[in-house]
């Protein structure tokens, strides 16, 4: 009975593609899957057969024991792929796992049988090089690595240049465990990754007092919304030919009870690490609303009131519905909000995002490229999207009476927008020269410390007061525009054009 058994056993995979065309495929995933697992258990990698993170700490602990008995050092170095991500979208996630295969075989042939390449996970390797004498030994073999990825690698006929982004740390001066010079060994990486692609760094103990602080902050940005520490400030955006104030944008300040303000660049990239940034963006959109219905029931000219969207919070599922609660919890109308996203944003999944912005255009919302000019050099998308608004960024306004290129830069987006019938905000205006050539240049408004820099609510009330603020930019279109396919919206259909 036993041996009959075995024998039907041994045919299954015949009888089930006999029985059902799909079940080939099926039967073929799981012994690829299979063999994925054992190989795991074995310590290597599934894809390039390379050690795995435990087999490396295994590496790591004998390169220990043999460093006791020698004067050599041995040297964690973290390596991250650069652009993997954009070679996976444009030509498919297998041209990816090609360059990975093809970028260890590459590496294994210059470290030869001294210094052990591991993978540890996506985009990311490690090296154990042993029997150096010092840093000196470990920045060699670095530039080595370096100069060995500069070729390119022919993929599905492209040749593809990537670069390699490097941490170091060396045994016994950075750490006396595997663990702890990974963990350095990666500080370092990230540190490197800040700096430019395609960099390396040593590692040093200022970034462990980084990490240290960086650790600290984050576990209080997390208590942050619901301790009341987050408020918003308001920077006026300032008609050029009327000089009245038409809309404010919305900036976040952190009132640390110890720290006192933190700067926004010190604790937002935290928040797009950790994914904080969805909650936080969530509560900023309905602090906004909130403030703007605040001040028309105070009998202030009401203002349009813009909200930074992060990339993260854009691509949120709930993000239509989200928008819909605010403006709805106060009793606002949709025109009276402005999101305001970056081109690297709205381009990531441009199929979506052109589906998410008809959308909240079809309610009423206003939508503003930020910092327009510095990313995608493609301007097809301009067409494709439900656009009102560019906002020329800061770095092309600083120079602007100094500069000819920058100064025709200007002109030149300015002439743009208004072809396709968009306004143009310019941002960081500072002087009244510089105010002066933007009305000459045809410049719808501008923003910056020469009005007033981003300022509480009670501050911002006065500046509405002494700018003569009128209604912004309202038609009669925007006050009753689609009422009711905004009733029927629903947030299951939001979440299916998300």
């Amino acid at each position: 009975m036993q041996g009959t058994l075995q024998y039907w056993l041994a045919y299954l995979p015949l009888l089930a593609i006999l029985a059902a065309p799909t079940a080939i495929a099926t039967w073929f995933a799981i012994q690829l899957h299979r063999e994925r697992v054992l190989r795991r258990r074995d310590g290597a990698d599934y894809l390039t057969g390379l050690p795995t993170r435990r087999a490396a700490a295994s590496v790591a602990a004998q390169a220990i024991l043999d460093s006791k008995h020698s004067a050599n050092e041995f040297a964690v170095i973290v390596l991250n792929v650069d652009r993997l991500k954009p070679i996976n979208d444009s030509l498919g996630h297998q041209a990816g796992d090609e360059l990975l295969l093809g970028l260890a075989q590459r590496l294994r042939a210059i470290l030869g049988h001294n210094h052990v390449l591991a993978r540890l996970a996506g985009d990311e390797f490690t090296i154990i090089a042993r029997e150096l004498k010092g840093p000196r030994d470990a920045e060699t073999l670095v530039n080595k690595i370096t100069e060995a990825v500069r070729e390119p690698f022919v993929i599905a006929s492209f040749d593809i240049h990537t670069s390699l982004t490097m941490g170091v740390s060396m045994y016994p001066l950075d750490g006396d465990t595997f663990d702890i010079l990974l963990r350095r060994a990666e500080m370092a990486l990230r540190v490197a990754k800040a700096a430019s692609r395609g960099s390396y760094r040593f590692y040093a103990l200022e970034m462990s007092n980084a990490a240290d602080e960086r650790l600290s902050l984050e576990n209080d940005l997390r208590r942050a919304v619901e301790l009341g520490q987050l408020e918003l400030h308001y920077q006026p955006k300032v008609d050029i030919g009327t000089n009245r104030i038409r809309s404010a944008e919305a900036l976040l300040r952190w009132r640390h009870p110890t720290r006192g303000l933190v700067p926004p660049n010190v604790f937002i990239p935290i928040a797009e690490d950790t994914g904080l940034i969805v909650q936080i963006g969530e509560w900023v959109l309905r602090e906004s609303c909130r403030q703007v219905r605040a001040w028309i029931d105070s009998g202030m000219s009401p203002v349009r009131v813009a909200v930074n969207l992060s990339a993260k919070q854009f691509r949120h599922v709930d993000l239509v519905a989200v928008i819909r609660s605010a403006l709805e919890e106060a009793q606002l109308q949709p025109g009276y909000l402005e999101l305001e996203l970056t081109e690297s944003a709205i381009m990531d999944d441009a199929e979506k995002s052109a589906s998410t912005l008809e959308f909240l255009s079809t309610m009423g919302v206003h939508i503003s490229i930020d910092d327009f000019g510095t990313g995608y050099s493609s301007l097809s998308y301009l067409r494709r999207f439900p656009l009102d608004k560019l906002k020329i960024d800061r770095s092309f306004v600083r120079d602007l009476m100094s500069s000819p290129a920058d100064a025709s830069i200007v002109k030149a987006i300015i002439s743009l927008a208004h072809n396709l019938r968009l306004r143009v905000v310019a941002e960081g205006v500072e002087t009244a020269e510089q105010l002066g050539y933007l009305r000459e240049l045809g410049c719808d408004q501008y923003q910056g410390f020469f009005c007033s820099p981003a300022v509480p609510p009670s501050a911002f009330e006065a500046l509405l007061q002494k700018l003569r603020a009128d209604l912004p930019e309202l038609t009669e279109a925007d006050m009753l525009r689609t009422q009711s396919r905004l009733s029927a919206f629903s947030p299951e259909s939001a979440s299916s054009d998300r």
